[in-house]
């Protein structure tokens, strides 16, 4: 008896000075109003401190130039709801020198954003693109995925290519470059998390399970949020160990393209036909 209470309290000793490591959870900060109109993709801009909302507005693949970029603060305001207009289903973006880059379903645009007016283009190889998300290196490289057709595009310096092609891709959605040797990618027909080595292109998967892969964002430490367009929204650290953190189904909510703003622990999900931003603190 005396040996088994030696050991229970060896045990405690030991988790005590070895806490386990609480889970994430998340903590509802802010919603927008309902004027967005099916909002697909939220990037944060840190110089200009606003956030930016792509809004489908219609179909996701419709070239009707209903598409619009809203602009919306950090406390969920809406600042100016058709920032710039005339985009056809505008989805993935990202920013690079007072550039947003923006999908518009076979074309990638860069917007000035001083103004919002486009500055130029570029067409995928075919009218039958789907592209979705972007992503944009620390040296100014775009990349961006074809969902459809299991294509990654490429835009370094002036050349605008199919980077990468095939089966193994399994439709990307999501995209994040890490760093310029390293780039993340949700593949939709798996459900999984993956990682490309930019050098080799090696393809590694991180993890799985997670249905339509949509939105990935960095914590800031190596590890990862990722969203599933039907709902849920998941942790991933950085040896694939995964987290449910948000499965909002039941409401019929999705979670599309995600945003993270590490400093203020805030991870934005825009909504798409609940038309609709929703913020939580990541505790």
């Amino acid at each position: 008896m005396k040996q088994v209470l030696v050991l229970c309290l060896s045990m405690m000793a030991f988790f005590a000075f070895f806490p386990h490591k609480r889970e994430k959870k998340l903590v509802k900060a802010w919603e927008t109003d309902t004027t967005l109109r099916v909002p697909e993709s939220v990037l944060y801009d840190p110089k200009g401190k606003v956030l930016y909302v792509a809004n489908i507005d219609g179909k996701s693949d419709s070239l009707d130039g209903s598409g619009f970029i809203s602009q919306v603060s950090l406390n969920g305001q809406i600042k100016n709801l058709k920032w710039t207009t005339g985009l056809n289903a505008p989805k993935g973006m990202g920013i690079y020198r007072r550039r947003l880059y923006v999908t518009d379903v076979y074309r990638l645009v860069a917007l000035n954003l001083d103004n919002g007016q486009a500055e130029q283009t570029w067409d995928a190889v075919d009218k039958k693109a789907f592209l979705n998300d972007v992503t944009v290196d620390k040296e100014g490289t775009v990349y961006v995925s074809d969902n459809r057709n299991d294509k990654i595009y490429r835009l370094k310096g002036n050349k605008w290519e199919v980077w990468m092609s095939g089966g193994d891709l399994n439709k990307p959605n999501g995209l994040l470059s890490v760093n310029p040797k390293k780039l993340m990618i949700g593949s939709t027909q798996t459900g999984a998390l993956q990682a490309v080595d930019v050098e080799t292109k090696k393809i590694t998967k991180i993890a799985d399970g997670m249905a339509n892969t949509d939105g990935i964002v960095t914590d800031g430490k190596k590890n990862f949020f990722v969203s599933d367009w039907n709902g849920q929204l998941f942790y991933i650290k950085a040896d694939g160990t995964k987290q449910a953190l948000l499965d909002s189904r039941p409401e019929k909510m999705n979670t599309a393209d995600i945003e993270y703003i590490a400093k203020k622990k805030l991870l934005i999900v825009p909504t798409f036909f609940k038309n609709k931003l929703v913020a939580y603190r990541v505790k």
